[in-house]
């Protein structure tokens, strides 16, 4: 499946309960979805199961934003 904004988007939506207006590639899964470091863990691994592309649990700590999700998915498929 390819990775778009849109694909990241509804995982994001389905995994933190949080309205798809919300989540903008700015958006900052800790101080604007209130995210915690539970949920950042299982939106990695529900990225992993729906789009074969997660993130390593050394780099969740690097993950702040969507658009980080969203380079650090391409960086390691490329």
């Amino acid at each position: 499946m390819e990775i778009t904004f849109e694909n990241v988007r509804d995982i994001i939506v389905e995994t933190l309960s949080c309205d798809a207006g919300d989540v903008k590639l700015e958006t900052n899964l800790i101080e604007d979805l209130e995210a915690d470091s539970l949920e950042i863990v299982e939106l990695s691994m529900a990225l992993q199961e729906k789009l074969g592309a997660g993130i390593e649990d050394e780099d969740l700590e690097k993950i702040h934003t969507v658009q980080d999700i969203l380079d650090y998915i391409k960086s390691k498929q490329a």
